[in-house]
């Protein structure tokens, strides 16, 4: 990946960080939010939460289905502890109904409802690894990331951030959301649509200039 990066013509200062080593953070900040009272242990699978009547999928085959409140277990049941290795789903207790805004470099204004526009969202999973949520917000602290660029499709990822910088006690970094470089179909560009990879382009032959000439015309 650093190679293929490389050859795009992309540098970057400081040293690249591995979140596999930092696992340590990650259950350090997992352990707050359990004192804290912020998450709750789910069992339910995700066909359980696709087949809930209250639980429209929110955003396709990528994002969560939000999680049915009558799923939750009530605030005031005792909490189990947390295990090592960690066996369970983990999920932040969403504050219903909440508004939650932020300021987009690129896109304006932004605005969801907790509990209507996204759901209780795994911060931790059964097979002993943290979320995306989890850690990105972890990294932007300690490292302290000051601005956040990244696809579009991360914007509903970002209210669910915010709501962990808030229950830590912490200042968010800045967020400028680009759009994302899409097929002849309007289909972002993965795997699992059958996109190119940039050394598959680079094997064909293709230059960086003309990657990047074709990224300034989006």
């Amino acid at each position: 990946m650093q190679e293929d990066l490389r050859w795009l013509g992309l540098t970057w200062d400081g040293p690249m960080i591995s979140q596999s080593q930092r696992f340590p953070r990650y259950r350090a900040t997992l352990e707050a939010l359990h004192a804290a009272l912020w998450i709750f242990p789910c069992t339910r699978t995700r066909r359980e939460l696709l087949e809930a009547v209250d639980a429209p999928h929110e955003g396709g085959a990528e994002d969560e289905p939000i999680y049915p409140r009558e799923f939750r277990p009530s605030v005031d049941r005792p909490l189990p502890p947390l295990t090592d290795p960690v066996a369970v789903n983990w999920r932040f207790r969403v504050p219903d109904e909440i508004e939650i805004r932020f300021s987009d470099a690129r896109c304006g204004e932004q605005c969801a409802v907790a509990g209507r526009d996204f759901g209780d969202f795994l911060v931790w999973r059964k097979d002993d690894t943290p979320s995306y949520q989890l850690a990105t917000v972890v990294d932007e602290l300690e490292f302290g990331i000051t601005e956040v660029v990244r696809g579009a499709d991360l914007i509903k990822s970002t209210f669910r951030q915010l709501l962990l910088f808030q229950a830590l006690g912490r200042t968010p970094p800045q967020y400028y959301h680009v759009p994302l470089v899409v097929d002849d179909r309007g289909a972002r560009l993965a795997k699992r649509h059958d996109a190119l990879s940039l050394r598959t382009l680079r094997g064909q032959g293709v230059t960086p200039e003309s990657l990047i000439r074709s990224f300034d015309s989006i």
